[in-house]
């Protein structure tokens, strides 16, 4: 109120009612304008590029058709419950998930300040200071205090642009979590699986050689009766240890996965080792497994919607860089007072104030602004790019992922009748050797074989399933449940003012 009475206490509204009516149109009339320039942002504005992809899947067949795929929860589809207390305990706990939630908090930090910058501030400030003069025995003191505000009007949208580019970053931190879910879920399944392949292949080799040795031990009861020779000794334990041979390289590769099932939930490499321990069947998909048609992957896959949220905040930009080529114009304002006694404070005779606004030309600066929108667009086009490749790449994995799929159930179906019949060939050439119809090195071919294709059989089993998870991966499948990405990693205590305490020293 002190403020407008020091502004017309020296004239009466009687005496000059036309000046003060048009002072006070103009100042409307001002506003409006700057309102309106307010509203004028430079720069292109951002459209979502039109991307041409293909009507169908090439490689779908029926067991893939085109119908709207279950993505949400694919593993459930697989029946294993073990699968999904991996899964959903490494959604809490996964390292790279929590990662990407913090920078979801980072970007929406970012955006409030970058919404900050939309509004004045307002600065408080107070002081007292006691001062004696020289030659004089007489002490005087200055109380001071007053606020300092500041508003740029972003006439052409620096400050927008800015915040607009934030609101896309946040966008894109988002779509980031999800591709971290999706690219964690599918590594879980994965490595789910192969263990489980694995176990039963080390299962195979294990029953496999014990079942050789004992043929070999027979074979060497037979030569000592004389009725063997010692060429069927020697094929038959060596076919038994080539097996046993076999059964430390599994047993490395079964630990590795389980060691990276420990890391991906969050936990030390052997916290799953004695939980998955057990041996358990190869998770199976069941059909037909409805892939969608490729339009679909714009909208679910998240890599592709990041790489789009990051074009758009990349043209946002562009318009923040071109902005700080055009002049800037802020309104500052600050009032104080000033008294010796502080019961002084406030009154009129103590207030200065000061109003007006700043006008800022960028006049010389040897086209520095120019260069930096110029280097904005050719980051925006490596982004338009970069959006082009993730749906060419995504189409991509979808085809790899059907074809794998379609013809790795053939092959399967072929596997597991080479299985059964070199099965029945190992069993008939026994019988056949019993007789002395054949000869013990047909024996040993027919169970070499038989050992073959039944660990043939069961990496088969392991890749269809793998296919499957791809294809999931492919489509865009993943988490839809809630993710907490409010609560920090880290609670900090006492940010207040405190003394510092002197830094520990690690024990040595």
């Amino acid at each position: 109120m002190t403020l407008f009475k020091a502004g017309y206490g020296t004239a009466s509204s009687s005496r000059h009612p036309v000046s003060r009516r048009g002072a006070l149109t103009r100042i409307g009339a001002g506003l409006l304008f700057v309102t309106l320039l307010a509203a004028c942002s430079v720069g292109p504005d951002y459209q979502r590029p039109d991307v041409s992809v293909p009507s169908r899947w090439r490689n779908a067949t029926s067991e893939t058709p085109a119908s709207a795929p279950q993505l949400a929860y694919w593993w459930t589809q697989l029946g294993d419950s073990q699968l999904n207390r991996l899964i959903e305990m490494a959604i809490g706990n996964n390292l790279d998930v929590r990662t990407a939630k913090a920078k979801v908090r980072e970007a929406r930090a970012s955006y409030k300040q970058a919404t900050a910058s939309l509004f004045p501030s307002l600065d408080g400030s107070a002081a007292v200071s006691r001062s004696k003069s020289s030659g004089t025995e007489t002490v005087s003191t200055l109380w001071n205090g007053g606020f300092d505000a500041a508003w740029e009007l972003d006439l052409f949208g620096a400050n927008r642009r800015a915040r607009e580019a934030a609101k896309y970053g946040i966008d894109a931190a988002e779509e980031d979590l999800r591709s971290t879910l999706l690219t964690m879920i599918g590594d879980i399944a994965t490595n789910y699986v192969e263990a489980r392949g694995f176990q039963q292949r080390l299962k195979l080799a294990q029953d496999t050689a014990r079942s050789q040795q004992n043929s070999a031990d027979l074979i060497r009861k037979r030569l000592e009766a004389g009725t063997a020779s010692g060429l069927d000794v020697a094929n038959a334990e060596g076919q038994a240890a080539s097996t046993e041979a076999n059964i430390p390289s599994l047993k490395t590769a079964l630990a590795e996965s389980l060691h990276r099932l420990g890391v991906l939930t969050g936990q030390q490499p052997t916290a799953l080792t004695d939980r998955l321990l057990t041996s358990s069947r190869i998770p199976a998909p069941k059909l037909p497994i409805p892939a969608g048609v490729p339009a679909n992957i714009l909208l679910a896959r998240p890599d592709v919607r990041l790489a789009e949220r990051q074009l758009a905040q990349a043209t946002a930009k562009i318009g923040e860089a071109e902005a700080a080529r055009y002049p800037a114009v802020s309104l500052t304002g600050s009032i104080g007072t000033s008294a010796s006694d502080f019961g002084d404070l406030g009154k009129n005779s103590s207030i200065s104030w000061s109003f007006g606004p700043s006008l800022s030309v960028p006049v010389f600066n040897a086209g520095k602004l120019a260069a930096a929108v110029e280097v904005s667009r050719a980051q925006r086009d490596q982004y338009f790019l970069a959006y082009q490749s993730s749906v060419l790449t995504a189409l991509e994995d979808v085809e790899n992922a059907l074809v794998g799929f379609t013809q790795e159930r053939r092959r399967l179906a072929s596997q597991s009748r080479s299985a059964e019949n070199y099965r029945r060939a190992a069993e008939l050439s026994r019988s056949l050797y019993q007789t002395g119809s054949v000869s013990f090195l047909d024996v040993l071919d027919a169970e070499r074989s038989t050992y073959s294709a039944q660990d043939t059989l069961i990496q088969s089993r392991v890749l269809l399933t793998t296919y499957y998870i791809a294809l999931q991966k492919a489509l865009g499948g993943g988490w839809n449940g809630k993710v907490d990405t409010d609560t920090p990693e880290v609670v900090d205590t006492n940010t207040g003012p405190h003394f510092k305490k002197s830094e520990g020293r690690p024990a040595s």
